[in-house]
């Protein structure tokens, strides 16, 4: 929301029928129905023959017009807040009492503009690729990633443990990531899949950008299931490889491909890494995730609002 927006109620996009409070700097957890009965914010009166409104509020004749407006809405302001604030708190006695709770209006979480999913206030059981227009389910025992890993949308196991093949560092048990397919030739999404499902191998079990080898190294490889899919409303394509490792158990490497459900239907990859052993994920969870892949505005996808303001 731009800076110079007031304060006031105004549409909640995330959630159809509903408004939410912008402080006048961010949203906040407050919402109500849709026409409650706190206005929102309405643009000052202008009487015919007035100058313009500048952007700032003040008329638009010069800055010392502008200096006087802005002090004098400043100042009453203040006023309204001291006496608005003193009437809620202060009871008949003068005891101080909690603020009621207005009709209508429901308490939320506030939405963060620092999620890196792109999604302020996301579902916690929803991966958002806003970019991409599509959402991931989050199973259980699972938490979006605290950063985008290689400018993907990222979630991981919470479990983790220390690297096989790197001591002093810790590996999640499963990973998958969201994002464009850049920097290929690939039109189709099986010509993507299958050339991604090697980067991928190198990237999840071999090695990283900075030539760390956390499980020792792929030392072979076997496709365990490849062929068309659909996801969310798109043909797409999956690969799906059991590699080794030279420490740890190894895992399974999925290169899933689609079109986007939005723009000019760029191709976007899909990875999952699910360490084998006991400990690792269930390999049917790549099946479950993939079937619950949907695009913004679906039946699972989106979150409760929007960091752009209205």
């Amino acid at each position: 929301m731009s800076m110079t927006t007031p304060p006031g109620w105004y549409a909640d996009h995330g959630v159809p029928g509903t408004e939410r409070w912008w402080d006048g700097n961010a949203w906040t957890a407050h919402t109500r129905p849709a026409g409650g009965s706190v206005p929102p914010y309405q643009p000052p009166y202008q009487q015919p023959g007035m100058a313009p409104l500048a952007p700032d509020g003040g008329p638009g004749g010069g800055r010392r017009g502008r200096g006087r407006v802005v002090a004098a809405g400043a100042a009453g302001l203040v006023l309204v807040v001291a006496v608005v604030a003193g009437v809620t708190l202060l009871g008949d006695d003068g005891t101080t009492t909690p603020p009621p709770r207005a009709t209508g209006t429901t308490s939320e979480p506030a939405p963060s503009s620092a999620d890196p999913t792109g999604e302020p206030g996301a579902d916690p059981t929803v991966l958002v690729d806003q970019l991409n227009g599509i959402t991931l389910p989050i199973p259980d025992g699972w938490e979006k990633s605290e950063r985008a890993v290689d400018r993907a949308i990222t979630m991981t196991t919470v479990a983790d443990r220390e690297c096989p093949g790197e001591s002093n560092r810790y590996c999640p048990y499963g990973r998958v990531m969201s994002f464009t397919a850049t920097q290929t030739d690939a039109a189709t999404p099986e010509a993507l899949a299958k050339e991604d499902i090697q980067a991928a191998s190198d990237a999840l079990y071999d090695e990283d950008s900075l030539g760390t080898r956390f499980y020792g190294g792929v030392t072979s490889y076997t496709v365990v299931k490849s062929g068309p899919v659909t996801v969310a409303g798109r043909t797409g394509y999956l690969v799906r490889r059991q590699v080794k490792t030279a420490e740890g158990p190894g895992g399974y490497v999925q290169s899933l491909a689609f079109p986007s459900t939005i723009g000019a239907e760029s191709l976007i990859t899909v990875r999952f890494g699910f360490d084998a052993g006991p400990e690792g994920p269930p390999l049917s969870g790549m099946d479950t995730i993939t079937e619950g892949i949907r695009r913004i505005g679906g039946t699972t996808g989106g979150g409760v609002g929007s960091s752009i303001g209205p």
